[in-house]
């Protein structure tokens, strides 16, 4: 993009208009801007052609494609990483939790980050860290307890790295390709559903074919490694500018619509964390092989990609979202439980079901930002709540799933745990998707 093509590109991200009704624009109006509070305006990256705009644009989709691997794939060949590296219960419980409280822990920082170094430069620092701990985490450093310092240094850097680039992206997103945003928004979607895809269906096959569960967990750094490589020369061209933050709209810790939104926002991460961390256990343990279990859940990942392209446009067409909250949360939760307790001849169907279910439930609860506020700044402040005590206190469905596994010796608890999760979910969807806004 040229300098005048970006003075445009800029000038047309200031001129949108910064009310969000709830028809949402089509396709774009769904990315919330992180950096949305700081002042000077943060402009768009600095690219030299379209051409070079398109590779940013590539660069972008390839990072959101690294951001789920680290919970699927480790998911995947869980068994054989228990008994091999011969991992403590307490071990796989922290394992499976960890990076999902991170994404709470470090959202809140990506901003503050971003305004000292500029969003590009600490996505590209993300990414180095990403790749970093996907090689530390299958290593054995040589410390007392064998893999298991490795696990949990590599798995815990994951986490910190993710929660930066999940904060950041749609930003950038927006803010570079005002006039693509549906595409692009539903490339960056697209990409993070086919990462825990990816992680799930190709880890157990990669294992099979090297007997060695280091490997299928190494494997996952050098797709990261390569996007670094990738985003590097793009990141290191950008001389960010000095921000402020100037905070604007109302305060959402003070309002119920907002809490309410929120804590859907957690029982539907306790049910979609679970899925990556148990559902392929929970598979194998029911009989099922590692490949097969791998191959289901990453068809039921395929599937949430469905609800994800359709719940958003029809939430925003209704009057209220009452009924198609309850109606995804209550399929989340049946789906989880049927996993478990349905008859095992019709699998399929059961992680169909909450594919789709699960698909739907997060976009929906995403969706909620925009249809229950007025503006943008609003906007980030509840999306920058939603993540940090949704993925905070969403990671309690994983660390409850590992205790009642240890405690009872089976997955059974979990699946009453989940019927009940996909309850509340429903209570709680109701009464968000009421049309009321924040403030």
């Amino acid at each position: 993009m040229t300098e005048a093509t970006s003075a445009g590109a800029r000038k047309q991200r200031q001129q949108e208009p910064d009310d969000l009704s709830p028809r949402m624009r089509p396709g774009g109006s769904s990315l919330v801007d992180a950096e949305i509070d700081e002042t000077p305006a943060p402009a768009p990256t600095r690219v030299g052609s379209r051409r070079q705009l398109a590779y940013l644009g590539l660069c972008l989709v390839l990072i959101g494609l690294n951001l789920r691997t680290v919970f699927s794939s480790f998911s995947a060949v869980l068994p054989e990483i228990t008994a091999q590296a011969s991992l403590p219960g307490w071990a796989v419980v922290v394992l499976t939790t960890v990076p999902v409280t991170l994404l709470g822990v470090f959202a809140p920082l990506a901003p503050v980050l971003a305004r000292r170094f500029g969003a590009e430069r600490v996505l590209l620092g993300a990414m180095a860290v990403l790749t970093a701990g996907l090689l530390l985490r299958p290593a054995d450093p040589g410390l007392p307890g064998g893999h298991l310092p490795g696990l949990l240094a590599g798995t815990a850097a994951c986490g910190a790295a993710i929660a930066l680039c999940n904060v950041l992206l749609p930003g950038l997103v927006k803010r570079d390709f005002p006039h693509r945003l549906g595409l692009m928004g539903g490339l960056y979607t697209t990409a993070i559903c086919a990462s825990a895809a990816l992680g799930a269906g190709f880890t157990y096959p990669v294992y099979s074919a090297a007997g060695d569960w280091t490997v299928a967990l190494w494997f996952w750094a050098l797709p990261a490694a390569v996007v670094l490589l990738l985003f590097l020369p793009v990141a290191l061209r950008q001389h960010p500018d000095r921000h402020q933050a100037v905070r604007d709209g109302v305060n959402v810790w003070r309002s119920a619509v907002a809490w309410q939104v929120t804590i859907f926002m957690v029982l539907q991460a306790m049910m979609s964390f679970s899925v990556f961390a148990w559902l392929a256990p929970i598979l194998r343990e029911r009989g099922v092989d590692g490949a097969t279990a791998g191959l289901i859940v990453s068809v039921s990942i395929v599937l949430q990609m469905l609800g994800s392209l359709f719940a958003p446009a029809l939430a925003a067409r209704l009057r209220d979202q009452r009924a198609i909250n309850t109606v995804v949360a209550l399929m989340t939760g049946g789906g989880f439980a049927l996993s478990i307790f349905g008859p095992l001849d019709l699998v399929w169907v059961w992680a169909g079901l909450l594919g789709l279910g699960q698909g739907s439930l997060t976009a929906v609860a995403l969706t909620m930002i925009m249809l229950r506020t007025r503006n943008g700044h609003t906007a980030a402040h509840l999306s920058g709540m939603m993540q940090g005590v949704g993925y905070g206190l969403g990671s309690t469905g994983t660390l409850m799933v590992g205790q009642l596994h240890q405690g009872t010796g089976s997955f059974a608890a979990a699946g009453f745990l989940f019927l009940v999760v996909g309850l509340l979910a429903a209570v709680f969807g109701y009464r968000a998707g009421r049309n009321r806004y924040v403030g």
